[in-house]
């Protein structure tokens, strides 16, 4: 009996693998899967299959910036061929409230997961850093105002922070773990500023998608 080829083992994994979004962004409103999230769903069928799973990570230069660069590499444990993929992340040259080894751990998580879904075949278009957050926010039909929201005027100090903070994150993953703090400050802010703020969330989640 021949022994499965390293490409029939990742068709198998691929086509079994059931990697549930499990996380949730209060903020957006969706689902989405973590690099963890996949890495469960996979050692399993590793097993089952007689494959090793390891990623690894490579800082890179690309001009003046510095990337991580993960890969994901899939080995047979009978022949010991492999098949890969790898992605890209770029750390921040600096990011407030974070030492360098939390920004580097970012990035890493960042790249990781979007290697393993380019080894795993996992389609992330319905995932929050893709347009589909952002279409559903544009589509949303337009709750009626009461008369204290429309009369409420938002604290120019709380709405400088907001945007400053958007303005700082570097990562999808990074900006949707504040998300539900965004959402209790947004509280405080008039109809029209939560609208702006919201549409410089998703601006910045499409940006860090590029």
């Amino acid at each position: 009996m021949s022994k499965q080829t390293i490409r029939a083992k990742q068709l198998a994994i691929q086509s079994e693998l059931k990697a549930p979004k499990s996380q949730y962004n209060k903020f957006g409103d969706y689902r989405y899967r973590s690099c963890e999230d996949i890495l469960e769903a996979v050692k399993p069928l590793c097993i089952k299959y007689g494959a090793v799973l390891d990623i690894t990570d490579e800082l890179v230069y690309y001009g003046d910036r510095h990337y991580i660069k993960a890969t994901a590499r899939l080995t047979c444990v009978e022949t010991g061929d492999t098949i890969q993929a790898s992605a890209y992340a770029r750390e921040p040259e600096n990011k407030k409230g974070m030492d360098p080894s939390q920004i580097t751990g970012a990035a890493s998580s960042y790249a990781r997961k979007y290697a393993l879904n380019g080894l795993l075949c996992i389609d992330d278009t319905k995932d929050a850093d893709t347009n589909e957050a952002q279409n559903a926010a544009n589509n949303a039909p337009e709750e009626p105002l009461s008369k204290n929201s429309k009369s409420k005027k938002s604290d120019p100090a709380v709405v400088d922070k907001l945007v400053k903070r958007i303005e700082t994150y570097q990562t999808v993953e990074d900006l949707s773990k504040f998300s539900e703090q965004f959402e209790k400050e947004l509280a405080s802010l008039s109809e029209e500023d939560k609208a702006r703020i919201r549409k410089m969330y998703y601006d910045k989640q499409r940006e860090l998608r590029k």
